[in-house]
């Protein structure tokens, strides 16, 4: 099940973030960004959506909001390891985009950091398309898009 995170989530949020990131830490030289997130205030803004078990845990989240008049900002997607492969990232995709064309929005923008190799090519499979390279808050970052249809 996916749905609007919850004030109580924000503890396996913060661990799933951890979990999915920690591997990145040494290719990139540092803790991702979204390793140190503040998730309380991305849950009070009603910015995350999270995929839970029959328990009602979160195992995966997504962080996304309007970034322009026409664009909805993909900011954060991650998914326990022990989930990974099971298409929940795919689903958490899938809400983000689904909730920018009910609110008519036309494209979803995202970035990566340029060490994540797999999301490199996962993303161009998924319709997005590369738009810029740029480094911002000292990581090196890889923005695409997808645009929306109808």
């Amino acid at each position: 099940m996916i749905r609007p995170a919850k004030p109580s989530d924000e503890p396996a949020i913060r661990e799933c973030a951890i979990s999915a990131y920690q591997q990145y830490v040494a290719v990139i030289g540092r803790k991702p960004a979204p390793m140190s997130a503040d998730f309380a205030a991305q849950i009070s803004a009603g910015h995350i959506h999270v995929a839970t078990d029959d328990d009602d845990r979160p195992f995966g989240f997504v962080v996304f909001y309007p970034d322009d008049d026409t664009t909805m900002m993909l900011e954060n997607i991650a998914v326990t390891p022990a989930q990974n492969g099971r298409g929940i990232g795919k689903r958490l995709m899938a809400v983000c985009e689904e909730t920018a064309r009910q609110q008519g929005f036309s494209r979803v923008r995202l970035y990566t950091n340029e060490k994540m190799s797999a999301n490199l090519s996962i993303y161009p499979h998924l319709g997005y398309v590369e738009t810029d390279r740029r480094t911002e808050d000292g990581f090196k970052r890889v923005y695409f898009e997808k645009t929306l249809s109808a």
